[in-house]
C-alpha cells in the first residue's frame, strides 16, 4: 500500500459532477467495518507544503459524517485538530464514531488515519432542521460595504496549481497601512469550479465550503505582518538540470506572488522577516445557513487575526454568500515561526 495513493483503483472522473465533487469522492469500506471510508482519488499536496492540503481532509471527514446522520440533520459546527502531516502517496482511512443520537442534535467524531496513525481528528455536531421554534433571536454580521462580486472572466488563468477545484480572487488588504496588525483584514472571493450536481445536494456544497475554508487561512498572519513566505529562490544552481517537481513549484510560487500583487520574479529583501514554519494546528467551522448558499457561486471571505505570539497565530474568518448572507464563521490556530538569525560562530582566538 505504501506506493499507492488510493486503496482501490480510482474510477473514471464523473462528468456529471463538478471537479470538487470528484476530488472529495469517498469509497465506503463496509466490507471491512461500519462507517469506514477512504479517499477515492489522490489528494493534493501543494508544492512546498509539508503534507496534503488540509481542506481536503476537513471536507472528507465532513462528507463521511454526513452519510451517517438522518437526512433532516445538518452540520452546524465542527472542531478539528491537525495531528500529523498527511502523506499524498498513501491512502487515508476515515473512521466515523456515533457519539450521540438525540432528538434535535447528533454528534459524530471522525478520525483520519494513515499507516496506523491518526493524522487528523474532528468532532461534529448536527442539528435537526427547523428545530429552533417559531420565535427565535436572530442577527448576523453584515457583508462589508462596497463589495462587488467578480466576473468569471479569466477564471482558468486564476488556477494556481494547474488543477485546482476552486478559484479565488484576492482583494487588497484592508487597513494595510495600520500600525496595528489586528486591525488589518485580508479578503478574497472564492468558488468551486464548474457546477455542483443536483445529486450532491446541499451536503456537497457544505463539503466544498469546508474544503475552501482552509484557503490561505493561517497565511493571514503572514500577510498582515508582511512576512516572506515564498521560500528560497526556485532557480536551480548553475549547471543543475531542473526537475519536473522544481518546475511545478516555481510556477506555483510565481502565480502565488502574482496573486499577492508582487512581480513573479521578486525575491525577498534582506531585511524582510521570513517564515521558517507555518502549519495549521486546529480548525473550527460554524455553519449558519446550510441551505442559503451555493459553493459553485462566488462567496466573499474576510479574515482577521486577533492575536499572534509564542510561535503561533489565531485567525477568524467570515464567509458570505454573494447576496450578503453570513453562511459560516471559522477559526484557525497555527504554528507561525520565523527563521532565526544565524548566531555568529565563536572566535577561534582565546
Amino acid at each position: 500500500m505504501a506506493d499507492r495513493t488510493t486503496l482501490v483503483r480510482p474510477p473514471p472522473v464523473d462528468p456529471t459532477k463538478s471537479q470538487i465533487e470528484n476530488v472529495l469522492e469517498l469509497t465506503a469500506l463496509g466490507q471491512i467495518g461500519p462507517d469506514m471510508f477512504t479517499n477515492t482519488r489522490p489528494l493534493w499536496h501543494p508544492p512546498g507544503a509539508r503534507g496534503i492540503y488540509g481542506g481536503a481532509v476537513i471536507a472528507q471527514c465532513l462528507a463521511a459524517a454526513q452519510r451517517t446522520v438522518p437526512a433532516n440533520f445538518t452540520i452546524h459546527s465542527m472542531h478539528c485538530y491537525f495531528v500529523l502531516a498527511g502523506d499524498a502517496t498513501i491512502p487515508v482511512m476515515y473512521y466515523v464514531e456515533h457519539v450521540r443520537e438525540g432528538k434535535s442534535y447528533a454528534t459524530r467524531t471522525v478520525q483520519a488515519r494513515q499507516g496506523g496513525k491518526a493524522i487528523f481528528t474532528t468532532t461534529m455536531s448536527f442539528v435537526r432542521e427547523n428545530s429552533g421554534g417559531q420565535r427565535m433571536v436572530q442577527h448576523a454580521v453584515p457583508l462589508p460595504d462596497d463589495i462587488v462580486p467578480p466576473t468569471d472572466e479569466g477564471l482558468e488563468a486564476d488556477d494556481e496549481d494547474g488543477n485546482a477545484p476552486f478559484a479565488s480572487r484576492r482583494i487588497a488588504i484592508l487597513n494595510k497601512d495600520s500600525t496595528n496588525s489586528h486591525e488589518k483584514r485580508t479578503r478574497q472571493w472564492i468558488k468551486a469550479r464548474g457546477k455542483i450536481s443536483e445529486a450532491g445536494g446541499h451536503q456537497a456544497h457544505l463539503s466544498a465550503l469546508a474544503y475552501m475554508s482552509d484557503s490561505y487561512f493561517i497565511g493571514t498572519v503572514a500577510r498582515i505582518h508582511g512576512l516572506w513566505r515564498f521560500g528560497a529562490p526556485t532557480n536551480p544552481p548553475p549547471g543543475a538540470i531542473p526537475t519536473p517537481e522544481m518546475a511545478v513549484r516555481k510556477n506555483y510560487m510565481r502565480k502565488l506572488k502574482e496573486s499577492e500583487g508582487l512581480h513573479p520574479d521578486q525575491e525577498r529583501s534582506s531585511d524582510q522577516p521570513e517564515i521558517g514554519m507555518m502549519v495549521s494546528l486546529d480548525h473550527s467551522i460554524y455553519f449558519h445557513e446550510p441551505r442559503r448558499f451555493r459553493a459553485d457561486e462566488w462567496m466573499f471571505t474576510e479574515m482577521a487575526s486577533p492575536w499572534s505570539g509564542d510561535g503561533r497565530g489565531v485567525v477568524q474568518q467570515h464567509m458570505f454568500a454573494a447576496d450578503g448572507t453570513l453562511v459560516a464563521t471559522c477559526f484557525q490556530e497555527g504554528v507561525v515561526r520565523l527563521k532565526q538569525d544565524t548566531p555568529p560562530k565563536p572566535s577561534s582566538r582565546l
